[in-house]
């Protein structure tokens, strides 16, 4: 068995993670004292991908999630604590500062997170030793903040010194002026980029403003909250993961997911999207949810770009052979938004365990040059701020060059130039027809 590490850092990542852990633990039939209570023996199949075996000696085996869940500040450890689920992880998961990031992408990389960063790395080393076949890491996190951002840049580095070969991806949440109070967001999210481009395999962002409206249109929430968001984010992250921890009639792993939707090193920011979202669905609905911008965790269209692969992960009683001619039909019709210089860019994977709630489900992954709207969002906020050098010194206090926005704003744009090229490369070959159509 191939196990993964998860980290959860900052209040973001660990609320996230937590949610995460709620909805696995139930589809495994594990309960609040980490025993298996369910009657399907599939549920222990893949087990030991995300969880640890303790007391195996004894006949009622305990199951404690691989995990270390950091922040700067206690506060959001004391709520999980508090929660159903929260006596299952181990106390010395939890590894906690004192003083918190104030937001500042600076304070989480040097100075706070750097005292914290050497525990962390401590508990990951010990979760390590513990696995038979380590296949890689899990970060969940926020970049928009202090802690999430600073200290998880800080513990991505580290972990990519300390393991180069294992997978390193990233569930990563992006921030949005509309549903945010923290000015200096567009700092801390090119700042943060900066090392998940260049350190992580796999990044599935998160866009804060397509969960809003995910919350308001989909869910019909008047007022969304963060519980009921974190709860779309955990069923997505369930979905990405279902192949990983269950039998099923294809399979995969971290790196086979990696191998199959990056195709070049830097261009590994992935769009989940998931569905149904509300009521139930029958297969061919779920493809065409699945590629609803309504449906994506991220705010784009995906008309404005390309698609270089997409993964389609469907759980529940669904037939391999019905998927694969739906997937077809749907890649024909609409060719004009696939890139023609990777025939096959539609992988599917079927889980044969539907997740609780459910009768059937899908997941899908997206590797669109539609994500550049996003980047350039950002780095257009970030521009106007640092064009008149605002807030600058409380980054410059804590030991950030201003070279160093420089050259992550640098790196940003030459991100979104790459995805311009490849999106490009196929009008290049002669296919600059518009049919018209829309992804449906």
């Amino acid at each position: 068995m191939r196990e993964i590490i998860s980290v959860h850092v900052g209040q973001c990542g660990n609320s996230i993670g937590y949610k995460f852990w709620e909805v696995i633990v139930a589809e495994h039939g594990i309960n609040v004292e980490g025993l298996h209570c369910g009657e399907d023996p599939c549920q222990l199949k893949g087990i030991n991908v995300y969880f640890r075996e303790v007391d195996s000696e004894t006949r009622n085996s305990r199951y404690v999630p691989r995990t270390i869940l950091a922040d700067l500040e206690s506060g959001v450890f004391d709520s999980i604590r508090e929660k159903e689920f929260g006596k299952l992880f181990e106390p010395d998961s939890f590894v906690a500062g004192s003083s918190g990031a104030g937001k500042n992408w600076a304070k989480g990389y040097f100075s706070e997170g750097l005292e914290l960063s050497s525990r962390i790395l401590e508990r990951i080393r010990k979760e390590a030793e513990d696995c038979d076949c380590l296949q890689g890491f899990q970060i969940v996190h926020s970049i928009g903040g202090g802690t999430g951002s600073g200290l998880g840049c800080l513990m991505i580095e580290r972990i990519r010194d300390m393991y180069p070969d294992p997978i390193i991806s990233t569930h990563t949440v992006i921030p949005s002026p509309k549903v945010s109070d923290v000015i200096v967001e567009p700092y801390n999210a090119v700042l943060s980029t900066n090392t998940l481009v260049e350190f992580t395999d796999t990044c599935f962002t998160i866009d804060n403003e397509a969960l809003y409206n995910i919350g308001m249109f989909a869910l019909k929430k008047k007022q969304p909250v963060y519980g009921e968001l974190n709860h779309v984010v955990a069923n997505t992250m369930s979905g990405i993961t279902a192949a990983f921890r269950f039998p099923g009639q294809l399979n995969g792993d971290l790196r086979k997911l990696a191998v199959n939707l990056v195709p070049f090193p830097r261009l590994h920011f992935l769009i989940p999207s998931f569905a149904p979202l509300t009521s139930s669905a029958s297969v061919s609905d779920l493809i065409v949810q699945i590629f609803d911008p309504k449906n994506m965790m991220a705010d784009i269209d995906p008309r404005k770009g390309k698609f270089f692969a997409v993964g389609a992960i469907f759980r529940g009683k669904v037939s391999a052979k019905q998927v694969e001619q739906q997937i077809v039909q749907l890649r024909h019709k609409n060719e004009s938004y696939f890139t023609d210089w990777i025939p096959d860019g539609i992988k599917t994977t079927v889980c044969d365990i539907s997740p609780l709630g459910f009768h059937k489900t899908a997941t899908g992954i997206m590797n669109t040059s539609a994500i550049q709207e996003i980047f350039k969002r950002i780095v257009n906020q970030f521009s106007k701020m640092f064009e008149r050098k605002a807030f600058l010194h409380w980054f410059q206090g804590e030991g950030v060059d201003e070279e160093d926005f420089t050259i992550s704003e640098f790196n940003m744009n030459n991100l979104c130039d790459e995805y311009h090229i490849y999106e490009e490369a196929e009008i290049e070959s002669g296919d600059d027809e518009d049919t018209g159509s829309s992804v449906s």
